[in-house]
């Protein structure tokens, strides 16, 4: 009938057998097919990059962009999940350099540009098998067979178009800019780029003495990057700030802000002498010191600037400086900070740049050949030597460093190509507000802030492996950007223009004509940011404006993306500043951002700690439904998931575990009865009030998770699919399990079959989504086997619509009530220290609600009470207790907090509570003054009489009787002894219908209580003969409520 169900818990293997089912039966294209008449819900997978390995990270990136897509593909949309690669950029260029030992630039073109693209073309593939088990292993469907590649000619092409639009809206500029330079890449990074490598480092700063031009006196000035020093060109004050002319405990006259003298220079005072710090000799405003000289704090810069017929060396104004750090005087170097530069030009200063491309010291300096962040110590020293360093005080500060090869980055004046993005700030700052960010504070705080702030996009790079940048330019300064091949067949009159690729070296060979001047030109000899591909992938995955125009159209914009944290200034960010540009429209309505995975102490994972997992050993472990489970209720998915195996299989036991168990469970009474579920209907007017229930509580779920998956909220779908599958199995089942026990077929049992069939194939459903693999497993076994014209797979099926006939509010209101009866009865009973199996006389409940007799019933079973009896007064069984509240009352009562001790130890518990719950507050009279205390004000603890426990919650309250009469230990007894014989079944590995002998041994007392209740003890045990002369063959000692006894079973 059904296939046997084994219930440990070892899904991994499983997982291989759905893996191997999914692709010999082609069903994720069965499952695109099946919907290709449906309305289109574009998701947009973000390019990973081949030439790394995945980390435990993309496991959780991989099952959230897995499960939206499969949900929809249920919910009967078209899906289109194309697969992508990220295949430019440096991280490939420093692979190969590694793989070929080369050090830079200069060795990559001694090397030569063409075997070297052909080796950066192999590295980006190096790990795409084990990126394509891995996403396999996971259960992330998408089409890798026909991904888009960002470095094939089809895609270069498209961003040449995208460009070339660009271009014409005279938005794409070449420009002379402070950038942030890795002098290691030897490239310029985007601003997005930069964001992902800060980090805080400990540093020398300097207060420099700068000596005034005509006087003995010296200017005061501060740095963080003493390197830029020997540049300096000019120092900046703000205008509108007072500065003072003071003399110094040191001997020496300064100028610098007289609101940061104190801080500058009260280190200086002696108090043991009586000196003062400083004295103030007169005070200016900023512009009064501007144009104000002095002396160059380094030749060689002295020497530069003569060479240039340009006045340096005075002191400028602006406002940017301000009076928060260092002496309200700041040095310039235009070649290294864009405020400075832009103080240069307003000033018409020099230009000096005394640090070259591999960010070392130019030989004018006296530091040539220096790194600059090693020349920063020895300069310090020189200037100390000198006289001219006032101060070196160490700071803390948070410094960019190259993510890719983690070199520190400087600022450092190129020419670079820029897209002018703050033209177009206005629009993206509205197209951001019309996408559904997931959550909303990423989407309106963090990047919302940062295209408040927006700067033009530093699109060049001057490297190699990257899609070429698309302008030729001709010696009589005329430049072109090409768009298309046709375009640079036409200008260029070569017919390889139709066919050449569109990499370097081999496009740089194209000239065209210049219709300038009729010279020849050439192209560019930078690439441009790879971020820019992986932006322009909603368009260049399909060749468009090229081809595919239809299609492109209908997948754009995506309804749903989703990426870490981390690329909210990366792809988010290029995606949406490119459609901003070309269709001025969101790229993506739906994003959800995930935060970071960390380990059990939520620290960051790395291979330098140790503590990182690797996603291989966690999948072979634990399988992919396992961990993806845990990421989908553990938290919400923005925030850090600290990923550890306890918490994936507590995961995995909690839900996981029930539903197969409970799948289990059906499975092995269903082939004993040989029940099919097909030969049958679900009769609901037929149905007992648990199996109405079930089926409201179920397709109340099918409601909320529908709703919740529709909205993204994906712990809220996990946890009510969490919930669901824990009252199924430990209240439906555990309640219901002699229906399923009762000999032959009866309505009842049907009854029972069809409602928890009913319920595990719709859970199932609504889990697919999720755990892809398990659901899969119990609905090949459940449907697939019993009906040959069921879908051929559970992800081929409609999501379940819930059937609003079968949700019965009251129903589950009603049950709701027993569930907190019997919670707080159980708490009860072990507050008494009483097992279950102890039968009770007596429980009283407190409630608003009142429940029907067969819900008492079922409260009576559960807690293995006899009578339940509802009372709205229980004050003859508990009392209450009131303690003053120290926080509150001890400054107010002072001395009288004792009195008012004993007055509220005196008071009638249950009148005083009554008083409260009325009125809200409770009134005293201490010392002959009334004295109002508030339910805050008190510190209040329930307490029951002798031969009572009670217990309170949310309203409702429990009292058990828990004296225990002769016939209720003696039941006692029974129970304890049935459980035993039960435990030594299964110990025994006896199967569920096997009959057996029982023995006891050594206990009159145990056996005469036995001889009263056999036939009741056999009937639950399927016991034919129980002895007390003989041994059976598995024989065990246990202590039954303090009796010791030899019990034995066999099986006949």
């Amino acid at each position: 009938m059904y296939q046997k169900v084994s219930t440990d818990l070892n899904f991994v293997d499983r997982e291989k057998e759905i893996e191997k089912f999914w692709r010999d039966n082609d069903i994720f294209r069965k499952s695109m097919e099946s919907r290709k008449e449906g309305r289109t819900y574009t998701f947009y997978d973000g390019p990973p990059t081949a030439n790394g390995k995945p980390h435990i990270g993309h496991v959780l990136t991989r099952v959230i962009k897995d499960m939206i897509p499969r949900y929809r593909t249920m919910k009967g949309y078209m899906v289109p999940r194309k697969a992508g690669w990220d295949t430019h950029g440096l991280p490939v260029e420093l692979e190969v350099e590694k793989l070929l030992g080369l050090d830079g630039k200069e060795q990559i073109e001694e090397y030569g540009l063409d075997p070297f693209i052909s080796k950066c073309k192999e590295s980006v593939w190096k790990y795409k098998g084990m990126w394509e088990d891995f996403s396999q292993t996971v259960g992330f469907w998408a089409d890798m067979d026909d991904p888009y590649v960002t470095y094939h000619d089809d895609y270069i092409e498209s961003e040449w178009w995208a460009l070339k639009e660009i271009w014409n809206r005279g938005l794409l500029y070449k420009g002379f800019k402070i950038v942030p330079y890795c002098p290691r890449c030897g490239t310029p990074l985007s601003s997005h780029e930069v964001a992902q490598g800060y980090r805080a480092v400990k540093e020398r700063s300097a207060v420099v003495r700068f000596k005034a031009v005509g006087e003995d006196a010296y200017f005061l000035a501060w740095t963080t990057t003493p390197w830029t020093l020997p540049s300096n060109l000019g120092l900046c004050v703000n205008p509108d700030e007072t500065y003072a002319k003071v003399k110094a405990a040191d001997g020496y006259t300064y100028y610098m802000a007289q609101a940061l003298l104190d801080r500058t220079l009260g280190k200086l005072a002696d108090g043991e002498k009586g000196t003062c710090a400083y004295e103030i000799l007169e005070t200016y405003s900023g512009k009064d010191l501007e144009y104000k000289a002095y002396e160059p704090l380094f030749a060689c810069t002295g020497e530069a600037v003569a060479k240039q017929s340009k006045k340096a060396h005075y002191v400028t104004c602006d406002s940017y400086v301000t009076m928060t750090d260092g002496t309200g005087i700041v040095h310039i170097a235009p070649a290294f900070g864009e405020d400075d530069a832009q103080v240069c030009r307003k000033y018409d200063m020099p230009f000096v740049q005394f640090v070259d491309g591999k960010g070392n010291m130019t030989q004018e300096t006296p530091y040539g050949g220096l790194f600059v962040k090693d020349a920063d110590p020895v300069i310090l020293k020189d200037l100390d030597h000198e006289g001219k360093l006032f101060d070196a005080p160490k700071f803390e500060h948070d410094y960019p460093f190259c993510w890719r090869c983690d070199t520190p980055l400087i600022y450092y004046a190129r020419e670079s190509w820029f897209i002018k993005m703050t033209a177009v700030k206005e629009d993206l700052i509205r197209n951001n507000n019309t996408i559904h960010w997931i959550p909303e504070s990423i989407g309106k705080g963090r990047f919302g802030d940062w295209l408040e702030n927006i700067q033009d996009w530093g699109i060049s790079r001057n490297r190699y492996w990257g899609t070429p940048l698309n302008v030729w330019e001709c010696g009589c300064g005329h430049m072109h950007a090409i768009g298309s091949r046709e375009e640079l067949e036409q200008m260029s009159g070569n017919p390889a223009a139709r066919t050449v690729e569109l990499h370097r070296p081999y496009i740089d060979e194209i000239t065209v004509k210049c219709p300038k001047c009729g010279g020849e030109m050439h192209r560019v000899p930078e690439v441009i940011d790879c971020w820019f591909d992986s932006g322009a992938m909603p368009f260049a995955q399909h060749h468009y404006p090229f081809e595919n125009k239809e299609l492109f159209e209908a997948q754009f914009p995506a309804q749903f993306i989703s990426e870490a944290v981390d690329q909210t200034r990366g792809w988010f960010y290029s995606l949406l500043a490119e459609s901003t540009l070309l269709f001025n429209r969101a790229p993506y309505e739906n994003v959800i951002v995930l935060g970071h995975v960390q380990d059990e102490n939520g620290q960051k994972m790395s291979k330098s700690k140790g503590n990182a997992v690797d996603p291989f050993d966690a999948l072979a472990q634990y399988g992919a439904d396992a961990i993806r489970w845990y990421f989908y209720v553990n938290s919400a998915p923005w925030l850090p998931n600290r990923f550890h195996g306890k918490a994936v299989m507590e995961g995995q036991r909690k839900f996981m575990g029930t539903l197969w168990n409970t799948y289990a469970f059906f499975v092995l009474y269903a082939n004993i009865d040989a029940f099919d579920a097909t030969a049958h209907t679900l009769e609901y007017e037929k149905l007992s009030v648990m199996d109405r229930w079930l089926l409201s509580k179920l397709n109340t779920l099918v409601k909320e998770v529908d709703a919740d998956l529709d909205q993204y909220r994906i712990p809220e779908a996990a946890r009510a699919l969490q919930e669901f599958v824990d009252e199924m199995s430990n209240w439906y089942v555990r309640r219901g399990r002699e229906r399923f026990w009762a000999k032959g077929m009866e309505q009842d049992k049907i009854n029972a079959y069809m409602t928890l069939y009913t319920a595990l194939v719709t859970v199932s459903k609504a889990a697919a989504p999720m755990i892809p693999f398990m659901t899969e497993q119990i609905y090949q076994n459940l449907v697939k086997s019993v009906d040959q014209n069921a879908p051929e797979s559970i992800h081929l099926c409609d999501f379940p619509l819930a059937d609003e006939k079968m949700i019965d509010r009251e129903l589950e209101e009603n049950m709701e009530g027993v569930l907190e009866t019997v919670v707080l009865g159980r708490a009860a009973r072990n507050t008494a220290n009483i097992k279950n199996r102890q039968p009770i006389g007596r429980m009283y409940v407190k409630a608003d609600h009142i429940l029907h007799d067969f819900y008492r019933e079922i409260i009576a079973d559960e807690l293995n009470v006899k009578e339940v009896i509802y009372s709205q007064d229980v004050r003859d069984f508990t009392t209450y207790t009131f303690k003053p509240q120290l926080k509150t009352l001890g400054r107010r009562f002072g001395k009288q907090l004792g009195a008012l001790k004993e007055l509220l130890a005196g008071l009638d518990g249950n009148r005083a509570m009554d008083e409260l719950n009325e009125k809200g507050s409770l009134t005293v009279m201490i010392e002959g003054r009334e004295e109002v205390l508030e339910r805050d004000d008190l510190l209040i603890e329930a307490a029951q009489l002798e031969g009572f426990v009670s217990e309170s919650y949310g309203g409702v309250t429990v009292v058990l009787d828990t004296t225990l009469s002769e016939e209720l230990i003696e039941e006692g007894f029974v129970y304890e002894i049935i459980s035993k014989i039960q435990t030594m079944r299964k110990e025994a590995g006896f199967e569920v219908m096997d009959h057996i002998l029982v023995s006891l041994e050594g206990n009159d007392t145990i056996a005469e209580i036995v001889r009263k209740n056999e036939n009741s003890i056999r009937a639950k045990v399927l016991g034919d003969e129980i002895v007390y002369d003989r041994s059976a063959t598995n024989r065990k000692e246990w202590n039954i409520n303090g009796e010791n006894v030899m019990v034995g079973v066999e099986k006949l």
